[in-house]
């Protein structure tokens, strides 16, 4: 490829990047600096504070955007790919299972996760309602309006996502430029009306600012926070895009827009302090109101699918690695894999979010619930990364604490702010992680549970074949498949076959799909074949938490081993476990009913791996718990 080629693959992966990775922070401008001068955070409207204020943003940007995510939190990718729950399985993978960390690690790794759901819930009501609330300031006389206006547009989004967004995904990019750019103009406008707030860039502002106001000051990082939502998406989409071009987008168009625009917000301020009610849309003068309001909207509806995208993206993610039950996922594009549409997860979250709407009524009033799901997010991901920094990269400890002590003790001072707002709306993105962090947690040890109870009474394979061709039965033609977990086991499917039907298939096979705790699996890898003799062969398939499950597929790798499949002659015997609670052991009652209840709308595993359902034969078992 010529270097030409490569710079326009660039150029086009970083317009890409602008259009889906940046949204969330991107639009953060709407509603930022009206929440940090909120009446009800009590922090006075004057040229200290102001300077202090724009100068906190813009250097937080600098150092937990610039320095903590785009220059540490993109080098700790998991085989190209990021996000938390990668950044958890990279994790758990450095420590080992057998260390004392393990568990630990995967708890607060389910939380991160757990609270990104709470979060995903509050992006796009925040984001749109604050887009409608616009139109407040064009006439008080639409007020009545911008709830059900937010109402229709995000029915009317959450209704499109099975049709996927192949086809307007491509526009995103340019108009989020578009969007950018507009940022950008305004601020450089109102800089030049008001030069003075460039001083705002000297560091010794925020400085005096956190000095002189003290608990003022505490209160208002809570909203100050709401500028640098929207930094997870740079690392959770890495896989899409790749580090270099999410970090171009960055440096060279979304980090000078946002600057920009907060300091022309900051110099607007200055010389017209009136404007606080709502600074964003103020800054062209009444004119621009109705033309920036459809921008905003259209930027915000953008954010919002952003973050819908990455929900799927990261439930999928969460069932390959054990911690969801398997839901049916639909591809909503023929020609790009990460195109998908989950339908239970997608009317959950709609009806979230519309409860978030309906329910706080106001931007500011869901400004309260927004930065506690954020700012523990954060935090998590740098705990996540010291055991990547200590144990994967072999970083000396003293390095390791310096380095991720400075982010976490950032990380801590605007989640303890957020504190503050829980009785006030930060409640509710916390309800839902707990929630969410309890569906994981239950799931999770709840299949262990069963993993265990199956291979305390699992009779060793190669053990029973040995017993079982001293006299073997009657073999029939066709190959028989029996699916069956990570233990040394024999199928029950296949007991109960022997037990009924008296007969065993001319060639079986034991297969085994292991989900393993990295992003992508490589083809020549996929695929590990045993021979038992007697014609039995144990294969292993293994698939990384992205990749898409296709047993037909991965079984026709088996063709260079000398194993053939011809699907006609093929079945496939799947035991399908009835889960069943029993007393005095494994978890509590209630944990254990919703495990089994979970089970029960669990995706089959057929289904799931896409086996055709025509070859397959279910028997039924069933386990204690």
């Amino acid at each position: 490829m010529t270097s030409q080629h490569k710079k326009s693959g660039l150029t086009a992966l970083t317009v890409a990047a602008v259009g889906i990775v940046y949204g969330d922070i991107g639009t953060s401008p709407l509603y930022t600096m009206k929440e940090v001068f909120s009446e009800k955070h009590g922090l006075v409207l004057n040229t200290p504070n102001l300077l202090g204020v724009v100068s906190l943003i813009v250097w937080g940007l600098i150092l937990i955007v610039s320095l903590k995510y785009v220059t540490l939190i993109l080098r700790a990718d998991n085989r190209e790919e990021g996000g938390i729950m990668a950044l958890m399985a990279l994790a758990l993978s450095s420590v080992g299972k057998a260390s004392r960390w393990y568990f630990p690690v995967t708890v607060i790794g389910l939380f991160g996760a757990a609270l990104f759901y709470g979060d995903s819930v509050i992006t796009p009501a925040i984001s749109v309602l604050s887009a409608i609330e616009g139109l407040e300031v064009a006439t008080p006389v639409l007020k009545p309006y911008v709830v059900p206006l937010t109402v229709a547009i995000l029915v009317g989004l959450y209704a499109l996502q099975s049709r996927g967004t192949a086809g307007i995904g491509s526009w995103f990019g340019p108009i989020m430029l578009v969007w950018f750019f507009t940022l950008a103009a305004m601020g450089i406008v109102n800089i030049v009306q008001a030069p003075e707030v460039l001083v705002a860039l000297n560091p010794w502002h925020a400085i005096i600012f956190l000095n002189d106001n003290r608990l003022i000051a505490f209160i208002a990082l809570g909203a100050v926070v709401l500028a640098f939502t929207g930094a997870e998406a740079l690392y959770a989409d890495m896989g899409h895009f790749g580090a270099k071009p999410i970090r171009l987008a960055w440096f060279s168009i979304v980090f000078p827009a946002l600057a920009l625009n907060y300091l022309g917000q900051g110099g607007l301020l200055l010389s017209n302090p009136g404007a606080v009610s709502n600074p964003f849309f103020h800054q062209l003068g009444a004119w621009s109101t109705y033309p920036l309001v459809i921008l905003s909207t259209v930027a915000t509806v953008i954010a919002s699918q952003a973050t819908i995208s990455g929900t799927f993206s990261m439930t999928r993610q969460a069932i390959a690695l054990g911690f969801l039950p398997r839901m049916k996922i639909v591809h909503t594009s023929a020609m790009q894999i990460g195109q998908i549409y989950i339908p239970i997860v997608n009317w959950l979250q709609l009806t979230a979010v519309l409860i978030a709407v309906t329910g706080f009524g106001s931007s500011s009033n869901l400004a309260a619930a927004y930065g506690i799901a954020v700012t523990a997010t954060m935090l998590v991901t740098t705990i996540l990364t010291f055991f990547v920094l200590r144990y994967r990269w072999k970083y000396n400890l003293a390095l390791t604490m310096l380095g991720t002590g400075f982010f976490l003790v950032i990380d801590l001072a605007f989640f303890s702010a957020n504190t503050l707002k829980i009785l006030h709306g930060g409640w509710f993105p916390l309800l839902l992680g707990l929630f969410l962090f309890t569906i994981m947690l239950t799931w999770k040890q709840g299949r262990r549970l069963v993993f265990e109870n199956l291979n305390k009474h699992a009779i060793p394979l190669k053990d029973f074949l040995r017993s079982l061709f001293k006299t073997p039965p009657m073999r029939v033609p066709g190959t028989a498949i029996f699916l069956h977990g990570d233990i040394d086991g024999v199928p029950h499917a296949l007991l109960h076959n022997l037990a009924h039907n008296k007969v065993l298939h001319e060639r079986v096979v034991f297969l085994t799909v292991r989900m393993v705790e990295v992003p992508w699996m490589p083809v020549s890898e996929r695929v590990q074949i045993e021979e038992l003799g007697n014609q039995c062969y144990q294969i292993i398939i293994q698939y990384g938490f992205k990749d898409e499950p296709h047993v037909p597929q991965a079984l026709e790798l088996c063709k260079q081993y000398g194993l053939e499949f011809e699907m006609l002659a093929t079945s496939f015997f799947i035991a399908r476990q009835t889960i069943l609670s029993s007393p005095g052991t494994g978890m509590a009652r209630w944990r254990e009913h919703l495990f089994i209840g979970m089970s029960r709308i669990a995706r089959g595993a057929a289904d799931y791996y896409q086996i055709p359902p025509n070859r397959v034969i279910e028997l039924g078992t069933q386990v204690e718990i």
